[in-house]
Order: C-alpha cells, then sequence, then structure tokens
C-alpha cells in the first residue's frame, strides 16, 4: 500500500495518490495531468479511479482531462450531477482498489454533494479517510458556498454538524485525517499548518469536534467571523460541474506563445485586454507597462488573481521573468483563467528598452516612514485582513483590506497622499498597482510591510485581542 500526498503550496491543496497491487487512484487532481501521469508510469500501475470529494470552488478540477488520458473512471459520491460521465457511488459503497477498499462517506455541510473516502487497509482496518473540504486540521469547510433551493448557510452548516459527528468522529481515534487544504486556503477560517493528523488529536484540538458543542452553538462558531467568499468560487464550481471548454495542454500552448513587443502592445491597447504583470514586488514597483495589474508568482499568485480579477474569461497578456512563463499560465489554469493570449517575449527588459512609457511606485523603508507619516497630508493604508489589523496596528492607520478594494477604491481622493502597507509587502503592491488603474497615484509602498514597521523604535504599535495571525 502506497499513499502520497500531493501538496501545492500556493494553493494550500492537497491531491492524494494511492496505489495497490498494479492499482492506483487519485482524489482530487489539480489542473495539470502529468505529474500525475509521470507518476503512474513510472509505477508501473494502471488508473482505476479518479475520486472526487465535492466541486471544488477554489481551483478547477483535472479530472475530466486525467480519465481521458488514462481511462480511468471519475467517482463522486451521491447527489453531483454532472454534464459528463462519471460513477455516482451510494453513501456506504465500497469500492475496491488492488487489495484495499475505499468506503464512500457522504458528508452534506460544506457541499450538499460533499464525500470523504475511508480507506481500509489490507486486513480490512480503517487506516485513514480523505476528508476533502468537511474537515481541515483545525477547522472545517465553510458552508456558506451552495446556498441555493431555499437553503442557507446555517441550515448547511447543521448538516456538517451531523456529518461529523455520525461519519468521521465515530471512526476509530487512530485514522489518519488527509484533508484536501492547509493553511492560507479561503475554504476555512483557522485551519492549521499541519497538513494531516489523526482523528484522536483533532477530537481534543479542533474546536469543531468538541463533543460539548450543542448543534445551535457549533454552527454558531463555524460562521462567526467568516470572510464573503471570492467571487471565482462560484465559478470554479460551476467549471467542475460543467467540464472544462479547452484542454490543459492547449490553454499552456497558446498562453506560453512569446508575443514580439508590436503583438503585445497592440493587443494590449484593446479594451477587453489586461496586462498582468507577475514579477516580484522590487521589481516591479521600479518599473512597469502603464495600467498594469501587479500580483506576483512569489506569494500566493492565484488565490488573489481570483479573488481581485472578477472574470474567469478575462483576456489578458502576461510580464513575467523569463523562463517563468509557463510556470505563470499553469497557476492561471488552476484558477480557471484560460483565457491568456501571450506573453511579452524577453519580458519587462524588451519593454524597457523599446523606450516606451513606464510608470513606477515609490518605495519607501520603515525608518523614513517613521518620518513621512507625521506629516499631516499623508493618510496611512493597512490594506492587511480585518483579523490582522485588530490583533495589531498603527494607531493612525484605516484598515483598507485589498480582499475588498474594489468596495472602497472610488471612495479614495486622487489628491490626497497615501502610506500603504500590508503584512510583507506583497499585498500592498498589489493595492498600489490597482490604485494606479484608477488614477491615483500619490501612493508610497511601505517595503517589509507591517512587520519590518513593528521593528522602528520610534513607532508606537497598538495590539488588539484577535487571534489572527500575521500573514503574508
Amino acid at each position: 500500500m502506497i499513499i502520497e500526498q500531493l501538496y501545492t503550496k500556493c494553493l494550500a491543496e492537497a491531491a492524494y495518490y494511492i496505489e495497490s497491487d498494479g492499482e492506483a487512484a487519485i482524489i482530487d487532481p489539480l489542473r495539470e495531468t502529468q505529474p500525475y501521469i509521470d507518476l503512474i508510469q513510472e509505477n508501473g500501475v494502471k488508473l482505476k479511479y479518479i475520486f472526487e470529494t465535492h466541486f471544488h470552488a477554489d481551483f478547477v478540477s483535472g479530472h475530466v482531462d486525467l480519465a481521458q488520458k488514462t481511462g480511468a473512471e471519475i467517482v463522486y459520491g451521491p447527489n453531483a450531477n454532472t454534464d459528463y460521465a462519471v460513477y455516482n457511488a451510494e453513501d456506504g459503497e465500497i469500492l475496491k482498489l488492488g487489495n484495499l477498499k475505499i468506503k464512500v462517506l457522504h458528508t452534506p455541510g460544506h457541499t450538499l454533494e460533499s464525500s470523504c473516502y475511508l480507506l481500509l487497509d489490507e486486513n480490512d482496518k480503517e487506516h485513514c479517510v480523505f476528508t476533502g473540504d468537511t474537515l481541515f486540521i483545525g477547522d472545517v469547510g465553510r458552508p456558506d458556498l451552495a446556498i441555493n433551493n431555499g437553503l442557507t448557510k446555517e441550515d448547511l452548516a447543521a448538516m456538517l454538524y451531523d456529518s461529523l459527528r455520525s461519519k468521521i468522529m465515530t471512526l476509530p481515534k487512530d485514522t489518519i485525517i488527509y484533508p484536501a487544504h492547509g493553511a492560507g486556503s479561503a475554504c476555512g477560517k483557522s485551519m492549521s499548518k499541519e497538513t494531516f493528523d489523526t482523528l484522536q488529536n483533532q477530537l481534543q484540538r479542533n474546536y469543531a469536534l468538541n463533543v460539548e458543542l450543542s448543534k445551535a452553538q457549533f454552527v454558531e462558531s463555524v460562521l462567526d467571523g467568516i470572510m464573503p467568499p471570492p467571487a471565482y468560487f462560484a465559478l470554479n464550481a460551476s467549471i467542475n460541474k460543467t467540464g472544462v471548454d479547452q484542454s490543459f495542454d492547449q490553454i499552456i500552448h497558446r498562453g506560453t506563445s512569446r508575443l514580439d513587443i508590436d503583438e503585445f502592445e497592440r493587443l494590449s491597447k484593446q479594451d477587453d485586454v489586461l496586462i498582468l504583470d507577475t514579477r516580484h514586488q522590487q521589481e516591479f514597483k521600479d518599473g512597469f507597462i502603464p495600467n498594469s495589474l501587479f500580483i506576483g508568482l512569489g506569494g500566493t499568485f492565484a488565490p488573489w488573481v481570483g479573488a481581485l480579477i472578477a472574470d474567469v474569461n478575462q483576456k489578458m497578456v502576461l510580464v513575467t521573468d523569463q523562463g517563468k512563463e509557463e510556470e505563470a499560465v499553469t497557476r492561471l489554469a488552476r484558477v480557471g483563467f484560460d483565457q491568456v493570449l501571450g506573453c511579452l517575449s524577453g519580458g519587462f527588459s524588451t519593454w524597457l528598452s523599446s523606450k516606451k512609457p513606464i510608470d513606477t511606485i515609490e518605495s519607501i523603508d520603515p525608518s523614513e516612514f517613521a518620518d513621512r507619516r507625521i506629516l499631516s497630508k499623508y493618510k496611512t493604508l493597512d490594506v492587511r485582513k480585518p483579523g490582522e489589523y485588530e490583533t495589531a496596528r498603527l494607531e493612525d492607520s484605516e484598515n483598507k483590506p485589498l480582499d475588498f478594494i474594489y468596495d472602497h477604491v472610488h471612495s479614495l481622493d486622487p489628491k490626497q497622499n497615501y502610506l500603504i502597507h500590508c503584512a510583507g509587502g506583497y499585498r500592498s503592491m498589489i493595492y498600489s498597482s490597482i490604485l494606479k488603474q484608477h488614477g491615483i497615484h500619490k501612493v508610497v509602498d511601505i517595503k517589509g510591510g507591517f512587520g519590518a514597521i513593528k521593528k522602528e523604535d520610534k513607532i508606537d504599535i497598538t495590539e488588539g485581542v484577535s487571534p489572527c495571525s500575521l500573514s503574508k
């Protein structure tokens, strides 16, 4: 028996590879299929099943492509109605994989079709359970993504309470929990950095599995402090339900095509085409193509793309570091952004050498920030999440979270000077680039963000009581 967790840190997503006696299964595959095919071929086994725990909202699954390339069967639990061929297993049904058995546990709550897969080893012992977004390490899946047919988030949270207590918490205490996500995913609010654990530990440490919680208390706890889901969640779930229009290979081929500067400029001037710059924030601030959106590959790239670009059908051209073209297109495709028209050949240096207009963003050290912030003409914007702001902040700062920038950007004054910071400098540069797109140019980014600001002795920090930790 082989079980391998295939963790993708930038998405905080875990797929799984299971192998027994010449047969293999993949659980919750990402969009790109070749890594799974390589793994299967290296091990000399046949892919029998592709298990899906639910209609993922935060990434596009590669299950349809993978099934077409390997002949494997796509398996969902109950209530999963798709536009392509799948096997809908019944609750409690057992499927054989080599010398192993995989039992389907229907666990509605995160979504109505959510199911977990319990693996029974060669001796029929409960070895581990793949919980998808039903149960995380330290948290449970948010219950506000499948509100329809008259159901409320409270209804779904109550379903989740029942699912956990009837299907998961009754398993042997040494059962290993393998979730679909870890810390950083927006599918939960307080996930651990650990990516697996035993049920026994989770019964002791996970607030949602507290046996003393009533259903009403559970519903209140799960919904407390939950932020609105990113706009792309519903779009990705729909894609996973209906299937993709293009293969991943086609998307990579078109998206990574090198555009000479004339073609790049022609495309970028079209009203429906976005320039997305994926370089490091410190490179971006020194010079970029006017009206570009910055979202760097060095951070949580795909989730921020999904959160800030409203339409997955948005056409775009990319500015990347040389050699990073395929990575950028791949990570965009993972969250359903398939309309990349190409990349600027040679990257930003090509634009720079052509003597075409560029824009810049001023970035200063926290020591200089300490001097500037006392000037009345500056306003300080803290673009971190509300929980981070409540934990520790500058007393005279305003909390304007990047997550909700389009709700408040039009209320900002183009004549005002703004000092902008996040936790480490990544989000503040994204924020600054969006302000530039909206005609607000008097922006100054704080290098190193709040983490660097705290180290300055002459800057006073106001401490709060929120348990949220600083994030990058």
